[in-house]
């Protein structure tokens, strides 16, 4: 992975004068980053995030997943339907018969405990580039920005 100065990397990102334009190029150039490092896994930075998310919160229904994540519902039920289908969750009826719950399988657990060093190292990389106390901050900020997405 090669080293781009910060100095270049926001220079590139206020260059965008919409808030959401810029989020999102954002976004998506440390989806790419991620994505690197976790190709070993077989798993995309989505894919690990949903299922640690859905780790912590076991079993969780969709509807609770969605709100949690920030995920429209049918972006959602097309991820889990691939994770479904490459045997890394299950998607059982609720105890309300309308609602779906949402587990992860041992082989889910083993490609999360594959993946986690992958993730870790990338996670590293990108603190160790902006530093621990800017990403402190830029978590509040981002905090923020999720309450804000939230109220509109």
């Amino acid at each position: 992975m090669s080293k781009a100065p910060a100095a270049r990397t926001r220079q590139t990102a206020a260059a965008t004068p919409c808030v959401c334009a810029a989020f999102r190029k954002a976004t998506r150039a440390l989806t790419l980053l991620y994505d690197a490092y976790l190709r070993p896994s077989g798993l995309r930075v989505t894919q690990y995030s949903l299922l640690k998310n859905i780790l912590a919160r076991q079993p969780v229904g969709v509807n609770q997943l969605a709100e949690t994540t920030v995920t429209d519902r049918t972006t959602l039920t097309r991820n889990l339907r691939i994770l479904q289908q490459r045997g890394l969750i299950e998607i059982r009826e609720g105890e309300d018969r309308r609602a779906r719950e949402v587990t992860v399988t041992p082989r889910g657990r083993e490609t999360v405990a594959k993946a986690t060093p992958d993730w870790e190292r990338a996670q590293a990389y990108v603190i160790g580039q902006i530093g621990a106390e800017h990403w402190r901050i830029l978590r509040e900020e981002l905090d923020v920005m999720v309450a804000l997405g939230r109220r509109g």
